[in-house]
């Protein structure tokens, strides 16, 4: 499902997307299709497909400081005014976790392309975010972490977590508990690095 343009970009692997609304597609995507922690993809034109996650959102407001007076309701406008444009919109940012090629072959890290500006994002699935985080020994890998927390900021620890518990959904029991260790660590992180001076 097509949830987003990519519209600029901070650096190399974060992005800002403008999530599509009705002025786009007749059927735009409802909030949790690009809500935090959500898995994309950005499939370019030689079939190899950028993964990402969505890790940040802003609301797009131009009427937020416009006080002038008002000669219709905003629901009549577009009765008085044809081309009265509603701008108001989501930007969500997207960290970049790796890419699949057209063999297929899953690469986790920083991708060597650059995402195109006007580039369409795709929600993933859950098979797919499954496919993307299994190995060829089909264990469970996040080799894109140190990505993450160097990346997202703020966000790194609860996005990590969120990850995290989408993949112990459907995993094996010795994955869950190698989850609940990195969980934890994760936790033991954030509190110590709250105790700080």
């Amino acid at each position: 499902m097509k949830i987003a343009k990519i519209v600029s970009s901070n650096s190399h692997i974060d992005y800002v997307a403008r999530v599509i609304d009705a002025l786009d597609a007749a059927n735009p995507p409802q909030s949790e299709d690009f809500g935090f922690a959500q898995f994309v993809k950005l499939p370019l034109a030689d079939e190899t497909q950028i993964v990402g996650v969505i890790y940040d959102s802003m609301l797009i407001n131009p009427d937020y400081a416009n006080y002038g007076p008002r000669l219709s309701p905003k629901p009549e406008l577009r009765n008085f005014s044809p081309d009265y444009l509603d701008e108001q919109g989501f930007l969500i940012g997207i960290l970049l976790l790796g890419e699949i090629d057209r063999e297929l072959k899953i690469t986790h890290g920083v991708p060597r392309r650059v995402v195109p500006a006007g580039q369409d994002v795709h929600r993933i699935e859950a098979a797919e975010i499954k496919s993307f985080h299994t190995d060829e020994s089909d264990c469970l890998q996040i080799h894109y972490y140190s990505q993450v927390v160097a990346h997202a900021g703020l966000f790194a620890a609860p996005l990590l977590e969120s990850i995290i518990g989408e993949l112990s959904l459907d995993c094996s029991d010795s994955e869950k508990q190698r989850l609940a260790v990195l969980k934890q660590t994760l936790a033991w992180q954030r509190t110590m690095g709250g105790m700080r001076l």
